[in-house]
């Protein structure tokens, strides 16, 4: 099963999010719904679907969601959503 690492934005909070999923758009719809009564994303309902990239499996999406939330940079994440061959990159030099 294919499995994708995402990232959504919130212009509400000028925020991203950094996720894992195998549904994109079930997973979007959870954020915006607030099913997850602790999640971080509970501070808004306007989460739109800035990057989806496909993994070959879940370790590989959570290895990239991991990489991505250490940097703790929001010019990164706007760099990588400019440019998603990054993460091509991010993963050959695991």
């Amino acid at each position: 099963m294919n499995h994708y690492l995402y990232i959504i934005y919130s212009e509400k909070i000028d925020k991203f999010y950094v996720g894992e999923t195998s549904d994109v758009e079930q997973r979007i719809s959870i954020h915006n719904s607030h099913k997850i009564k602790s999640a971080y994303t509970k501070a808004a309902s306007d989460w739109v679907l800035k990057l989806s990239f496909s993994c070959a499996d879940r370790n590989e999406a959570l290895y990239l969601e991991r990489f991505i939330k250490r940097m703790k940079s929001k010019k990164f994440i706007e760099k990588l959503v400019n440019n998603p061959q990054l993460l091509n990159e991010i993963l050959s030099k695991r």
